[in-house]
């Protein structure tokens, strides 16, 4: 069931100037950041990433995997490997757009493997669209050689191409970014924008064969799903009442606040549902840790960060405090913000339940494949390879 939404006038005054935030945001930092506390992460991890075709009849796609960010963090999210979540890093990476060099195949990395969410969401909707050559083998090929994919044989490391231009094109075969791929233990994902058979004859199932992964082909068009539910509106204030929780230390502190804030509204501007879904992986301290600029999140990794923090870089009201004032002040916060996530958690699961009501009430309708339901079916399957569960 589709339906629009039609939040309260209180949800959207949440929301009301924060467009006014876009200038508080500095995109190249003139100091580099303090260092936060090192967190030292054991157990295996799921490594994907994204490769998305930026030519000109792509900008459908480019909107769903906007929104289709929350869902695949929230589903890897469900992961469990032995009683313990895995660690999820997620890399970007854009093709087919002449503007990027051409030695590099119009190949372009947008990020690096990282569980910076809120970055990895700006850097999503940074994407334009261009015309360009679209080469397949050249970007899979780049992306395993320069990212720096996990040597354990207990982590899922996944590659998920789209496109729609003939698969074959470019200097690098496919045959040779699979053997790289082979090589590093990482599944290979091809996803046609178009008809499943226009997408055979322009050879995207070959890479999903060699590649030990899939071939499935999308809608890239098609309509984002919103299905509104009566949770979401809770979801919103909480995740506002979150957002209050935050407490940014270093050179980029308050322009990472800034940021958080920025890309709530820009979730919530494209797709409601995209945004109740993103309030819900904030809300999981697992998913949604921001110890580099986080005072909460940085005395979560290490006990000892609040004698070691710099006191100029917090915010204006903290910056004359004692240090046994700020521990108190982070005692108070941490309390407030468990309170919350608590609260999120148990919305979150009314409200998925909701919709698994009202999709099992539509279960004979044809559903459009989009880039959303089908990475998520693809990682539910081949998570299992790696004795990962996910329910």
């Amino acid at each position: 069931m589709h339906m629009l939404l039609k939040p309260s006038v209180a949800v959207f005054s949440i929301f009301l100037g924060l467009a006014a935030l876009d200038s508080t945001l500095t995109p190249h930092q003139t100091t580099p950041p303090a260092p936060g506390p090192v967190v030292h992460k054991t157990g295996p991890k799921i490594q994907a990433a994204i490769l998305l075709d930026v030519s000109n009849s792509m900008d459908g796609l480019i909107e769903q995997a906007k929104a289709q960010l929350w869902n695949m963090v929230t589903v890897m999210g469900k992961a469990k490997c032995t009683d313990a979540v895995p660690q999820i890093e997620i890399a970007l990476y854009e093709y087919g757009r002449d503007s990027n060099p051409v030695k590099d195949g119009y190949v372009k990395q947008v990020s690096a493997f990282t569980a910076d969410l809120d970055k990895l969401s700006q850097d999503l909707f940074k994407l334009t669209t261009n015309g360009g050559q679209e080469y397949c083998g050249e970007v899979i090929y780049t992306s395993l050689s320069e990212l720096k994919w996990d040597t354990s044989s207990a982590s899922y490391k996944v590659i998920f191409i789209s496109g729609n231009e003939d698969f074959l094109q470019g200097g690098i075969t496919y045959t040779k970014a699979c053997e790289e791929a082979r090589k590093k233990g990482v599944i290979v994902n091809t996803i046609y924008c178009g008809d499943k058979m226009q997408g055979v004859r322009e050879h995207w199932n070959l890479g999903g064969e060699c590649g030990s992964g899939s071939f499935t082909n999308i809608d890239p068009n098609a309509a984002l799903d919103d299905i509104v539910t009566p949770y979401d509106s809770t979801l919103y204030v909480l995740n506002y009442k979150l957002n209050g929780t935050y407490i940014g230390y270093g050179s980029a502190g308050a322009s990472n606040v800034a940021r958080q804030t920025q890309m709530d509204q820009y979730n919530y501007q494209l797709n409601k549902a995209a945004m109740a879904k993103r309030a819900a992986v904030k809300g999981n301290k697992q998913l949604y840790n921001n110890s580099s600029w986080d005072l909460l999140d940085a005395v979560a990794a290490d006990s000892s960060f609040v004698a070691k923090v710099d006191m100029k870089t917090l915010p204006d009201s903290l910056k004359n405090k004692t240090h046994t004032e700020l521990k108190q002040i982070v005692a108070v916060k941490n309390k407030e913000r468990s309170l919350v996530q608590k609260q999120i958690s148990e919305i979150n699961i009314k409200r998925e339940a909701y919709i698994a009501a009202e999709r099992a009430k539509a279960a004979g309708n044809t559903n459009t494949a989009t880039l959303e339901t089908q990475v998520e079916k693809i990682i539910k399957e081949q998570a299992k390879r790696f004795n990962m569960i996910i329910q």
